[in-house]
């Protein structure tokens, strides 16, 4: 295991972040070892009161990260703001280029203070003819290919999690590194630009990619020709579901040994994978008849013995008793702004044999006010006076 410090200790990050893609931004770079200081209007992030599918986005997304509340619409709050800007690194934002640049806090205005900064913008559409739209992960999913390959013809469907903001903030910090590097050898800092149209472009690339090979369009997923002849969802015993995977002419012997196929393995019209495919009208019925005999469990412990692909049908919250996250220290303790634990997933890679982990909780709105004034030189009075006149909270 390694004790070397995290790879951006040292680094500090000052985020004008909301929702998901920005502060999913600031939460690698944090993660990672960067300072991550939130800047947050006196009410606090809109974020932090969402119900429903949005109650999840402030606690993922804000750990690791200290928190100030600053009212910027007074010039002694965008003081504030700017003397904490003057001793970063990088600045990160996703609000509309009009709500930076009224506050002067856009690019063109911080590099002219600071040569070395980087600035990181997150938005829906990197600059062209779509750029003056609103966009939103679904807007990009329905416009970018995405929910017409997830949903059943005529039936465009998002993807189940927020792909595009989330993947969209790691290409973000995925710049940040990128111009960092930059730095050392230029001296410079940069603006990076991250949106979610090009990412969600990004997403679909493969299937653009098909089509420039083959001459036919892709077809959504539910109704497309596999390249595999076995890769379904399989209805068993019980009620139950479990996905089933045979991929390759090996696992196929291997699949129909492990069930006494022996007639199906001995069929010249399933002799290889592309055959199984053709074959499929009359070939999957069999076996969807054949594994219907089975509940889940039996497939698992077969499928598994026999190093053949498949998975339960797991739904999101089960995934806090997983018993491979535990043991492999993917998931983390976490106190919520309220008060009470959960465990927390992290970031799905490890420097030195480690899990980069949880050091700070997600913040309480201007938990860190008080700290991060006094790093500036406030004294106590100085700091009194901001909260009454409520600049500060």
């Amino acid at each position: 295991m390694s004790t070397s410090p995290l790879p951006y200790a040292g680094i500090r990050v000052v985020e004008f972040t909301h929702m998901v893609m920005g502060p999913t931004c600031g939460m690698v770079l944090a993660d990672l070892g960067a300072d991550v200081i939130k800047i947050e209007p006196i009410t606090g992030d809109n974020t932090r009161a969402l119900l429903g599918s949005g109650a999840g986005f402030f606690p993922m997304f804000n750990r690791n990260k200290r928190s100030i509340a600053i009212d910027l619409h007074r010039p002694e709050g965008l003081a504030l703001a700017l003397e904490l800007i003057d001793t970063a690194d990088i600045v990160s934002e996703n609000f509309k280029p009009s709500t930076m640049t009224k506050l002067g806090l856009d690019y063109a205005s911080l590099s002219a203070r600071n040569e070395r900064l980087i600035y990181v913008s997150h938005k829906g559409f990197l600059p062209g003819p779509y750029d003056h739209r609103t966009a939103l992960d679904e807007v990009v999913q329905m416009m970018g290919g995405l929910a017409y390959m997830t949903g059943r013809p005529g039936d465009p469907l998002r993807a189940g999690t927020s792909v595009n903001d989330i993947m969209g903030g790691v290409f973000g910090a995925l710049g940040a590194m990128a111009a960092l590097a930059q730095r050392a050898q230029t001296g410079r800092g940069q603006e990076v630009q991250s949106a979610l149209y090009e990412n969600n472009v990004f997403l679909v690339a493969q299937h653009m990619m098909q089509y420039a090979v083959t001459g036919k369009p892709a077809a959504p997923m539910p109704s497309r020709i596999s390249a595999w002849a076995v890769y379904d969802v399989f209805s068993v015993k019980d009620g139950e579901q479990i996905f089933l995977a045979v991929v390759t002419d090996t696992q196929w012997a291997l699949f129909c040994d492990a069930f006494g196929l022996a007639e199906l393995k001995a069929d010249p019209r399933l002799a290889t994978n592309n055959l199984r495919v053709a074959a499929r009208d009359w070939m999957m019925p069999a076996l969807r008849t054949e594994m219907a005999r089975y509940g889940a469990a039996e497939l698992s412990a077969v499928f598994e013995r026999h190093g053949l692909p498949f998975a339960p049908i797991t739904r999101p919250h089960d995934l806090l008793d997983d018993p491979h996250l535990k043991a492999t220290g993917g998931l983390a303790p976490i106190t919520l702004p309220d008060g009470r634990t959960t465990q927390t997933p992290l970031l799905p890679l490890t420097l030195g044999g480690r899990r980069p982990g949880v050091r700070l909780n997600p913040p309480g709105l201007g938990e860190h006010s008080a700290a991060l004034l006094r790093e500036l030189g406030y004294g106590d009075a100085a700091i009194a006076e901001l909260q009454r006149q409520q600049i500060v909270r």
